[in-house]
């Protein structure tokens, strides 16, 4: 197991009507700023339940940020911010939200001439506005994590500090039952890749991390379609192992000591820049193509992925990376996300364009060894046309 420094300070505040509890954790002299997206918010009740628990606290809000938030939005809010003194701010909606919002919190504090700086060039975050969160949408683990991912002008980078992890999350399940198919299926897929990016790498005996993460791979594979299924869909306990998963894929647990991948993130990450896509369904497309690229540096790992979550124990190590490989796929179907490029349409002709787009990035040198250099990620989509 390698060497690890792992600290997680946020508050989880877990099950049905704990969004009131917020009145307790925002301090009561606070100038919040509440943010949230298109307004789903005010039509399944947690935009009420919110602002009730604000009643005894002095808020603002503002609304409109979008899926892959976008820098120029996020920057509108820095107005509302200096003109009322804001100095907390309260993230309502999914990990969307809770990206943009961490950006707005180092942003209102950014010492530098260009807030973007903080994005493009990897300036440091010195200072933040303290961030709470109320979740309403499992998937990225953005909740309980100082990572974010900002769009400006096509071009979507990553960012990460300590000081804009929330202080708190409310996780309440039962905000998650008017969630569409689509989100539901993005979000579960989200999860999904966001364990495998910390497990499916190379051995180094961190049975802890391992185990963590096939047992959570497991109640996805499990849980998960049952959210989509008529009979099932209803179900809060059902809800409250996807939400909870999703958390615990991302808080930094089972990635400590573990080595990371993350390039089917990088690459995905080009495909919604460039063409929109949903940022689950560009995972759900890219990592077959990685383990089918990458099985012979993945091998150890995709083997006891074999055994161990899909219970594949007969055969070759070949044949149960097949096999695996193929269960994976058919998993993600049964999610209903694409798997391959010409699911969404696109061909050959987009493979020099995400080529170069990760070059211009900077992308050169993905994967846990530091080795996916742009030919490999060539393969890996063309393979995963």
């Amino acid at each position: 197991m390698l060497n690890f420094s792992f600290q997680n300070n946020t508050k989880i505040l877990f099950g049905e009507n704990q969004i009131s509890a917020i009145s307790q954790e925002i301090p009561a002299d606070a100038k919040v700023l509440m943010v949230y997206g298109g307004g789903s918010i005010k039509s399944n009740g947690v935009y009420q339940q919110v602002t009730e628990a604000l009643k005894d606290h002095t808020w603002f809000e503002f609304s409109g940020v979008e899926p892959n938030p976008q820098y120029d939005t996020l920057m509108k809010a820095q107005a509302i911010i200096e003109a009322e003194n804001i100095d907390y701010l309260l993230a309502v909606g999914g990990g969307s939200v809770v990206d943009g919002v961490k950006f707005i919190a180092a942003a209102a504090k950014f010492e530098g001439q260009d807030p973007w700086d903080i994005v493009a060039k990897g300036a440091s975050v010195k200072q933040a506005l303290p961030i709470g969160a109320v979740l309403t949408l499992p998937a990225t683990g953005s909740e309980s994590n100082g990572g974010s991912v900002i769009t400006r002008d096509g071009n979507k980078l990553p960012f990460g500090s300590p000081l804009v992890r929330p202080l708190f999350a409310v996780l309440d399940p039962s905000v998650t039952l008017s969630l569409s198919e689509r989100q539901i299926s993005n979000g579960v897929i989200d999860a999904y890749i966001h364990i495998m990016e910390q497990y499916l790498t190379y051995s180094v005996n961190g049975k802890v991390q391992d185990r963590f993460s096939e047992g959570l791979l497991q109640t996805l594979i499990e849980e998960g379609p049952k959210a989509l299924a008529a009979d099932t869909k209803q179900d809060l306990e059902v809800r409250a192992n996807i939400m909870w998963s999703a958390t615990m894929a991302l808080n930094g647990l089972i990635g400590a000591g573990v080595p990371q991948d993350w390039s089917t993130h990088m690459i995905g990450h080009e495909l919604t820049a460039s063409h929109g896509i949903d940022h689950a369904r560009t995972l759900s497309i890219v990592l077959p193509a990685v383990m089918k690229v990458r099985r012979v540096q993945k091998h150890d790992k995709l083997v006891q992925y074999a055994e161990r979550v899909f219970g594949i124990t007969t055969g070759t190590d070949e044949q149960k990376i097949d096999q695996a490989i193929l269960a994976t796929e058919a998993f993600f179907k049964r999610m209903q996300v694409p798997i391959r490029l010409g699911d969404i349409d696109l061909g050959t002709d987009q493979v020099d364009v995400m080529v170069n787009a990760l070059e211009k990035h900077g992308m050169t040198k993905l994967g846990e060894h530091g080795d996916i250099d742009l030919t490999v990620s060539r393969e890996i989509l063309t393979t995963a046309l």
